[in-house]
């Protein structure tokens, strides 16, 4: 059984960087062919799918952020680590992180494509 928790801070000012990490247990983020994604959802509002890193180290990210999200990863801890630039209030939201097996393209279903996920963890954009 494959398990994920987030962890980071659930406060961060306005203009700073977020950064988030998914501690993976039962499962190797290096072995097979997943996409271990970074997932958000703002109050209010649908899930977003913010970037991916593969089981060989391959980054994928979303448009929509304008370049300000990366994920690397610590194969030797079994982690992977969501940095977020820049953030605005506009951020603020529960992250999720989960593991895909397949590459997210507009309209897909995030739940049909990702079957484990952390339980989120809320994060405030707030001075």
């Amino acid at each position: 059984q494959v398990q994920l928790q987030e962890s980071g801070p659930g406060l961060v000012k306005p203009s700073q960087t977020l950064s988030l990490t998914c501690t993976v247990s039962g499962g190797s983020i290096t072995s097979d062919y997943y996409y271990w994604s970074w997932i958000r959802q703002p109050p209010g509002k649908g899930l977003e799918w913010m970037g991916a890193i593969t089981s060989s180290g391959s980054f994928y990210d979303n448009p929509s952020l304008k370049r300000r999200a990366s994920i690397s990863r610590d194969t030797s801890k079994n982690q992977f680590t969501l940095q977020l630039r820049s953030v605005t209030p506009e951020d603020t939201a529960v992250y999720y992180c989960a593991r895909g097996d397949e590459l997210y393209y507009t309209g897909s279903d995030l739940n049909r494509t990702h079957d484990y996920w952390g339980q989120g963890t809320q994060v405030t954009v707030s001075s």
